[in-house]
């Protein structure tokens, strides 16, 4: 058996899975937590890998990184960490995503150049945040990397990264297949240094135990891979953020900023719709409920489809689609009648996946087919999430049995590189349907609430 190895480094930890390289069955696994944070030390990564793959990786002869997207690690000449990374999460540098936007002429602009109209969460306005409000780490700055950059480049030494990862940075052109410094310059106000993009089945390297390594993507196009999504196949990922993703066969550029127009790993193009507001949105729920997140799920499928009116506009931490770093949760639609703990329980898991649903309708609108959707994420496994998917979404949606995609798709990626065949390997995935009747009313109300609040 040829074994293969898949890194997930997300945000709240660090996954392996050793694979069988010709069927993906998982043959061992580990993981190690993260800090809760929205920067950490780089080394947290190197520590929470070495921590997760202890006793692992025998006999494996490949592997490769997938990592979450956006973050920013500045190392100095010497290939040292200036200070923390900053984590896609961070929301600090909202303001210097709108000066960016307006020095560059527009939405439109930044739509033209690189699929994507950069908010808080793209690495090149927080690579502006540094140099207005550190300028002394701004100026020590030579390189920066994304965190699967990182590691691989601890692995490897090389510095190296994929398209995937790349075209959410805010200065790669997915349509050009090209850096574009200008708009780094623009961010820093001087040239850094940034990684090769490697070929999607390209081996960029080897450890010093002699295992292959291949060129890694970003944690989106990694679970992409790791479902084996074709042109039509849509994922919802109900995690700590929610995404919503399909492969094109073209690149997509949305200058309302609401679609990210990414590219995937495999050559092709994942044009994506992120919320910050996802599973927490559940957990702050069954909080103030004092509920557990099971208990909360059973009572929210003891209220009716729309909460007997209540609409809960989730936005808890501010919000990136819609871009509003700086609003808070609503609920409306408040009476006597209705107050009641059911009907708030429901409506979160409602208004949590009514926001992921205008991200369905964002792709479409650019052209984009979704004749399916795959629903996974931690809070996808809760059965209120998917009966209430059932009545949210228009198009039939499957589950696919709990795993850690990511990973797979780092691990598919690797065998792919192992092998040097043209396409990746066909690893099968298990999934089951989740009955789908659409209630439009669902979604009619929480467009209404949502209108007052967006304007």
């Amino acid at each position: 058996m040829t074994l293969v190895a898949g890194i997930d480094c997300g945000t709240q930890s660090t996954k392996v899975v050793v694979c069988d390289a010709a069927t993906g069955a998982v043959v061992r696994s580990g993981s190690a937590p993260h800090p809760d944070a929205t920067e950490v030390d780089p080394e947290v990564w190197w520590s929470a890998f070495h921590s997760a793959s202890r006793g692992l990786l025998d006999g494996v002869e490949a592997m490769a990184v997938g990592a979450q997207q956006h973050g920013m690690v500045c190392l100095d000449g010497a290939g040292r960490v200036v200070r923390p990374a900053l984590l896609w999460n961070d929301n600090r540098s909202a303001p210097d995503a709108a000066a960016l936007i307006d020095e560059l002429g527009g939405p439109d602009r930044w739509a033209e150049a690189t699929g994507s109209v950069p908010v808080a969460s793209f690495t090149v306005t927080k690579l502006r945040w540094l140099s207005r409000s550190e300028p002394g780490h701004a100026e020590r700055t030579r390189t920066v990397l994304l965190p699967h950059d990182w590691l691989t480049w601890r692995l490897t030494g090389a510095f190296t990264t994929d398209r995937g990862d790349a075209s959410g940075t805010g200065y790669w052109s997915p349509s050009t297949q090209d850096w574009r410094p200008d708009l780094l310059e623009l961010a820093v106000g001087r040239e850094l240094t940034v990684p090769r993009v490697a070929g999607p089945a390209e081996v960029v390297g080897e450890t010093s135990e002699g295992i292959k390594v291949a060129a890694g993507t970003g944690d989106n196009a990694s679970a992409a891979l790791g479902l084996g999504l074709l042109p039509g196949d849509a994922v919802i990922s109900i995690g700590t953020s929610g995404t919503v993703y399909a492969v094109s066969e073209l690149p997509t550029a949305d200058a309302t900023g609401t679609v990210a127009g990414f590219a995937d790993a495999t050559g092709r193009y994942l044009p994506l719709v992120a919320t910050l507001n996802a599973a927490r949105v559940l957990t702050a729920t069954a909080a103030m409920l004092d509920q557990r997140l099971d208990d909360l799920a059973l009572l929210a499928l003891t209220a009716p489809p729309g909460s007997d009116g209540l609409v809960f506009l989730p936005y808890l931490d501010g919000e990136r689609t819609p871009n509003l770093p700086d609003a808070t949760g609503t609920l409306t639609g408040l009476t006597r009648a209705n107050m009641a703990p059911r009907n708030v329980a429901r409506a979160a898991v409602e208004g949590m996946l009514c926001g992921l649903a205008d991200g369905l309708d964002a792709l479409r609108g650019l052209g984009v087919p979704v004749r399916r959707i795959r629903l996974i994420g931690g809070a996808a496994a809760s059965p209120a999430v998917q009966h209430i998917a059932g009545t949210v979404f228009d198009a039939p949606v499957t589950k696919p049995t709990a795993a850690e995609y990511v990973a797979l798709g780092a691990a598919r990626q690797a065998a792919w590189a192992l092998s040097g065949a043209a396409e990746p390997p066909d690893w099968p995935v298990d999934a089951v349907d989740v009955p789908t009747e659409p209630v439009p009313s669902v979604r009619e109300r929480y467009r209404a609430a949502q209108a007052g609040v967006v304007g």
